[in-house]
């Protein structure tokens, strides 16, 4: 399974915010073994929302949108989302019912806006705040706020799979340009993939579906490798 991750925000683009939304999502989906290709930041614009959301629903299996979500002026990823396919927002009778026998609210207290999503969009409840997300075909809509966004993917979770990934870290005391022939000989000699990391040492992440060839290749590397002294 192929995915993207797009987050909402010009907070996220003006550096005010940080974007841990992806970095968790990115996480989640890939010990999932689903595989993420593409994490975009958009502006609050309708049209930048539409674009990206319209490009990237055909070209992957699943989209995750976060952010922009709610009846304030700038909260726009409903409508980017509906405009990608060609649908008006409405108000959703389902979503409002939740949040007054659920949630704790009268229709009252609930600003206008807070539960129009695009038309025909499955609603999924906001378990930790207000705003609902909503799939709409193969995109799903999460809120910004962190504990919303986390707690509203688990109740999808299970509609991401893909090959579980087995991964193994080995960790050299060596700059990584000088590890480059031996990353090299281990992608020749293993059905692996390889990823190296520098910092105050080089942690090398070999990854694969069979645990043993990954255990293999991590034992090979170690053997040719200056280890990290604890």
């Amino acid at each position: 399974m192929n995915v993207a991750v797009v987050t909402v925000g010009d907070e996220l683009l003006a550096g005010d915010t940080t974007n841990t939304n992806a970095t968790w999502l990115c996480d989640e989906l890939d010990a999932r073994g689903v595989s993420v290709e593409r994490v975009t930041v958009v502006p609050d614009r309708v049209a930048d929302i539409a674009r990206v959301v319209n490009e990237y629903r055909a070209e992957y299996d699943a989209v995750i949108v976060t952010g922009g979500l709610g009846p304030t002026h700038d909260d726009l990823t409903m409508k980017g989302v509906a405009a990608a396919f060609g649908r008006p927002v409405v108000e959703q009778e389902e979503a409002l019912t939740w949040l007054t026998e659920h949630g704790g609210y009268t229709r009252e207290d609930l600003a206008t806006g807070t539960a129009h999503l695009p038309q025909g969009a499955r609603v999924l409840h906001n378990e930790v705040g207000v705003a609902p997300g909503a799939v709409v075909d193969s995109v799903y809509v999460l809120p910004g706020v962190p504990s919303e966004m986390k707690g509203m993917f688990e109740s999808v979770a299970d509609e991401f799979s893909g090959v579980e990934k087995h991964v193994t870290v080995v960790e050299a005391d060596e700059p990584e340009s000088a590890l480059l022939d031996r990353i090299e000989a281990l992608q020749e000699t293993f059905d692996v993939t390889v990823g190296s990391y520098p910092g105050e040492y080089v942690r090398v992440k070999i990854s694969g579906p069979d645990p043993e060839v990954v255990e293999a290749a991590a034992g090979w590397l170690r053997d040719r490798v200056d280890p990290v002294e604890n």
